[in-house]
């Protein structure tokens, strides 16, 4: 690859496998001018509790922050839509210089008895943190003035990378969990799902999968959450942790607090959702769960590899680029796209750790590029050098592919169609087909067909 290209600062976080033999640098605050394709601890926050249907979402900031994550994931809810208004406290200059807590507190007294949600939370943006508003101090004052649970998200911009929005998000959602002992534990086997934000509706597709092996869902954190689901998310006997970047530390505290342990899981594609389903049953070791559940991986994953094999025989030799958020979703991307005959050129994630890495690298065939937190610049020469067929990413890489006339899959989050499951598996193929050999790419100069 040119090495114009690469930072000097950011070598060792570029990796070509086979040729490159040091450890990746990952987990540290983007490169200063490198135009980053990750997102601000505010924006990795609200991504986490967007989903959160029956609570008040207020961004005490500039209203710039409030229009950037306004709908910023496709969750959808099966009752409450609260979450999909974007409320926020507009400061301006005099604010600035004078404070914003007045104008906090009195945007919380208008916005709680009109809408009247189950919680609040307040995130706090980077000019907050710089003119020192005391943000706690007002939540704690609203909540016992108004009677309801009004959380602080420690998510000013300028405090870290995206995942130490996550972080915030689980220490916010902390606050909610264990609240409520009013309703008696579940019957029989429960489990928490925590990192599924049921974009197109995946958190009821998974959900009905636990259902008929016979195991409860307390909560699901965050997609359709309730606040009331979460506050009893205590009583349940395992968590199942899809997203690992943004809900491990949740479930980590969970562990410690409540004893509950949790696992790693991925729902996408047919093995990695068959083996969250055999986790969840090895655990309770319950010959009833785990038959059940080898009757519905069997007749699931038979009728979807019939239509699977249909997509394959189109794709077979093509070559694919991802660069998605989470690496633990990379993992699960690389394994379709084998499946599906094609060869992963590319792999890279925003917020992926050492081990991520080196699990890509052990995964991905000699020649292919790893990296971190990588910039429109980088991610384009790649594209072209390894052509690429398909780049796998979210809204920000979109205009990447199009740019450079390939084709483009969104698997972030604000995609429309289902793609976790074994249901999920088949439309993630049949998109896949269908992009890469659209007819249009043939009027491309210079296009590899």
């Amino acid at each position: 690859m040119s090495t114009e290209t690469i930072r000097v600062e950011r070598e060792r976080q570029v990796l070509t496998v086979g040729r490159d033999r040091h450890a990746m640098r990952c987990e540290k605050p983007s490169t200063a001018g490198a135009v980053s394709q990750r997102a601000c601890v505010f924006c990795g926050s609200r991504v986490v509790l967007y989903p959160v249907a029956d609570a008040l979402h207020l961004i005490h900031g500039p209203v710039g922050c409030a229009a950037y994550t306004w709908d910023i994931r496709g969750s959808i809810s099966s009752g409450p839509e609260l979450h999909r208004l974007s409320f926020c406290t507009d400061l301006r200059e005099r604010d600035v210089i004078f404070g914003g807590t007045e104008k906090l507190a009195a945007t919380l007294r208008e916005l709680i008895p009109r809408y009247k949600p189950a919680a609040a939370f307040v995130y706090a943006t980077c000019i907050v943190g710089i003119i020192g508003d005391d943000v706690d101090a007002v939540c704690r004052k609203i909540e016992l003035e108004l009677g309801i649970p009004v959380i602080p998200v420690h998510s000013e911009g300028f405090k870290g990378t995206k995942k130490d929005g996550y972080k915030a998000a689980c220490t916010a959602l902390e606050q909610i969990v264990g609240s409520d002992e009013s309703k008696p534990r579940p019957a029989g086997p429960s489990v928490n799902i925590l990192g599924e934000f049921n974009l197109a509706g995946e958190a009821w597709i998974i959900k009905s999968y636990y259902e008929r092996i016979g195991i409860n869902i307390v909560s699901v954190m965050t997609g359709d959450g309730r606040v009331g689901d979460i506050a009893r998310a205590h009583q349940a006997d395992l968590n199942l942790v899809q997203c690992s970047g943004s809900l491990t530390p949740m479930a980590e505290a969970m562990q410690q607090k409540y004893g509950i342990p949790y696992k790693r899981v991925s729902y996408f594609g047919l093995e990695d959702t068959a083996a969250a389903l055999y986790e969840a049953a090895d655990f309770f070791a319950d010959a009833e769960i785990l038959n059940r559940t080898g009757e519905l991986v069997r007749e699931e994953v038979e009728k979807a590899e019939i239509e699977i094999n249909t997509f394959r025989n189109r794709l077979q030799g093509r070559r694919a680029a991802i660069y998605v958020g989470g690496a633990f979703k990379a993992f699960s991307l690389i394994k379709i796209l084998r499946r599906l005959g094609m060869e992963v050129v590319l792999a890279g994630s925003q917020t992926g750790g050492p081990e991520d890495y080196r699990r890509l690298e052990s995964m991905s065939p000699p020649g292919a590029v790893i990296v971190d937190d990588s910039n429109p610049l980088e991610l384009s020469r790649f594209v072209l050098e390894k052509e690429a067929d398909l780049l796998i990413g979210g809204v920000k890489e979109r205009p990447i592919a199009y740019k450079l006339g390939i084709g483009f899959c969104d698997h972030n989050h604000e995609r429309k169609i289902p793609l976790a499951g074994f249901e999920g598996a088949v439309n993630f193929a049949r998109e896949v087909a269908t992009t890469v050999n659209s007819p249009v790419w043939r009027y491309i100069r210079g296009r590899r067909l």
